[in-house]
């Protein structure tokens, strides 16, 4: 497998080393059966077969300081195959920054040692649990160290044979040798079978060599129980320019451990009349207690400065200039990185539709095509936003995010704080149809905890939108809009999240009319329309629509009967109308009448589409006159 010219300077270690690799491999199996052995729940077999990758990586490998996991110096290490958390757990005891005993809390209610692992631990950067993610945030990482960060630290990543049916697993493989990722490895923990049965492929070793071959990695394969075959593996993928490494590990689950490498022993501790045998056995192999210390990293990276991130200068647009929401995103996001260096985009191959383009042209080296593979992408946004090393912005049509909802729901689980930003919203698209209109958008980023959720209405409140999106925790999304729509808010007006804006009012407004987005716009037109009839209505702009300004709502609905109408380029679950029926549940005698999508829509030109789903301004105006008529 290894090419012996290229051997030359391997320095083989000596047999004392291998022996006490082997015998850390042995205590990391009894650490994670004791363990899974108290809570009654988890998944030893998957440990063991993982035990000597575990043991060489954390204390002949891998460079990193064992009392300070998030040091931006040391290596990276992810764990893909998440359910193996207790063999994680097991290795930073085994480094002196976890205490033994708390192994025996393992996923119990009071100890952040969960089930699988999530950032609440210092040495976890991504939460994973959900399979095939743990690649493309190892890809982000490891873009970060090599193209922003221009650092020594490597990154590892540990994935299992089953997991690599998802194929975002195959997108992660694909980014990481088109960018030449050779600070990246990726170790396949082949044990052969998964959770109800054998993994497509089993120990065909060849296959997995050449899937990975043809997605342009170096790739080794090895015994994944030799710890001599797995040390000059990885000291060989650190000498291979040009390329990420896959160490293709051939493993039995339930290594060390007699009989137990058999079907459904998946997520099972051993039993309790059985475990006292399995650990004697284990112990009797342990020959050594010499002690592994990992080698430090080299000191060539500074803390990230945190110092918040503004705008160099007001929003370049007048009112009444017509500008589209996604084109003022562009606009934003390349000023706001003259601000700062930390300011990092990326994209589906849709920057001249998204304006992401803008970005690039002013900051190309800040910039990262991720091509049509959206899951990778918002995983390679976490990886870039860890340890907070950048401040990433993604962005690609609104309605693509939810094919990576799944990276989304764990990245709020990851703690991260990324900025997703989607254009081409609802039916105002007009004549591409509805594959490409996101309708159900604001429904999928409302129901994500941590997430903030902005949706700009003119160029400077996308300005604004982008700043505070920059400087706010959790995950942001922002919703913006493909037609040209005039500015309203002067380039001096002060944003925040969670603060609507009511842009008329009167003494005696006789409804409170919320729009966003194009539908404030024709929710403005309406007004306008009613006011030369004699009648007032209030608008609202929400801004943000998560959180929502109840007290903004409540106060206009108290001032203007009660009666509210709401209107949004969504569909009605979950979108705008039913943040605000939510915001007013406690408040007596408040109607809410919802204007939104109904129905899978059509091609049409913008404006017959608002008309024929009945969220223009003629719709609005119709619905505020029905409402007296009552």
């Amino acid at each position: 497998v290894l090419h012996i010219d290229k051997m030359a300077s391997y320095h083989k270690p000596d047999e004392k080393t291998f022996q006490g690799l082997k015998d850390i491999a042995n205590k990391l199996r009894i650490h994670s059966i004791k363990a899974t052995c108290a809570s009654n729940s988890g998944h030893p077999t998957s440990c063991c077969s993982a035990a000597e990758i575990m043991s060489v990586l954390f204390f002949h490998t891998m460079r990193y300081k064992t009392q300070d996991p998030r040091n931006p110096c040391n290596d990276r290490f992810v764990m893909s195959k998440g359910h193996a958390a207790p063999i994680l757990y097991a290795a930073w005891v085994e480094a002196g920054f976890v205490k033994e005993a708390d192994l025996l809390n393992l996923r119990k209610i009071d100890c952040d040692l969960e089930g699988h692992p999530t950032p609440k631990l210092a040495f976890v950067d991504v939460a994973t649990g959900s399979l095939g993610q743990g690649l493309g945030a190892a890809c982000g990482m490891a873009y970060t160290g090599k193209y922003f960060d221009k650092s020594s630290y490597r990154v590892y990543c540990l994935l299992g044979d089953g997991e690599c049916s998802e194929g975002s697993v195959w997108e992660a493989m694909a980014f990481a040798s088109y960018y030449k990722l050779d600070n990246l490895v990726a170790i396949l923990d082949v044990n052969r079978l998964g959770q109800s049965e054998a993994a497509p492929l089993q120990h065909d070793m060849e296959t997995y060599r050449k899937r990975c071959e043809a997605f342009g990695w170096n790739t080794y394969v090895v015994d994944g129980h030799d710890v001599e075959e797995l040390c000059k593996a990885l000291w060989q993928a650190q000498q291979d320019k040009g390329r990420p490494t896959a160490i293709v590990a051939k493993t039995l689950k339930g290594k060390g451990l007699k009989g137990k490498n058999e079907a459904n022993w998946h997520g099972k501790p051993i039993p309790k009349d059985k475990v006292d045998a399995f650990l004697s056995d284990l112990q009797e192999k342990i020959q050594t207690n010499k002690p592994l210390c990992p080698e430090h990293p080299a000191e060539d990276l500074s803390p990230a400065d945190l110092s918040p991130i503004h705008l160099p200068s007001l929003p370049p647009y007048k009112t009444g200039d017509k500008v589209s929401t996604r084109r003022a995103y562009g606009v934003a996001l390349a000023r706001l990185g003259q601000s700062s260096e930390r300011v990092v985009a990326l994209d589906g191959d849709t920057k001249n539709s998204t304006f992401s383009e803008l970005f690039k042209k002013a900051h190309p080296d800040r910039y990262i095509e991720c091509f049509i593979a959206e899951q990778n992408m918002v995983s390679v946004a976490i990886g870039c936003a860890t340890r907070d090393r950048t401040v990433s912005f993604a962005s690609t049509f609104a309605a693509f995010f939810s094919r990576a909802y799944d990276q989304v729901r764990m990245a709020a689980i990851s703690q991260s704080n990324v900025n997703l930003v989607g254009s081409h919203c609802g039916v105002s698209i007009g004549e591409d149809g509805p594959s490409q209109m996101a309708l159900e958008d604001l429904a999928m980023f409302r129901a994500i905890p941590t997430c903030t959720v902005f949706y700009p209405s003119d160029g400077v409140s996308t300005e604004r939108a982008v700043e505070l999106a920059a400087n706010t925790k959790g995950i942001c999304f922002i919703r913006t809009s493909r037609p040209d729509t005039a500015v309203i808010y002067s380039p001096d007006e002060k944003f925040e999240v969670g603060q609507a804006k009511v842009l008329r009012q009167s003494g005696n407004d006789k409804v409170t009319v919320i729009g966003a987005g194009v539908t404030l716009h024709e929710a403005l037109a309406a007004a306008d329309q009613l006011a030369k009839e004699g009648v007032n209505i209030r608008v609202i702009d929400p801004f943000t629509v998560k959180p929502l300004d109840a007290a903004t709502i409540i106060s206009s609905a108290r001032a203007t009967g009660r009666r509210i109408i709401t209107v949004e380029d969504h569909y009605r679950e979950g979108g705008l109308g039913e943040a605000v029926c939510s915001a007013v549940q406690g408040e007596p005698g408040v109607v809410v009448q919802q204007l939104a999508v109904s129905g899978v829509p059509r091609s049409g030109k913008p404006q017959e589409l608002l008309d024929l789903y009945g969220i223009s301004a003629k719709c609005i105006v119709a619905a505020v006159r029905a409402t007296f008529a009552n």
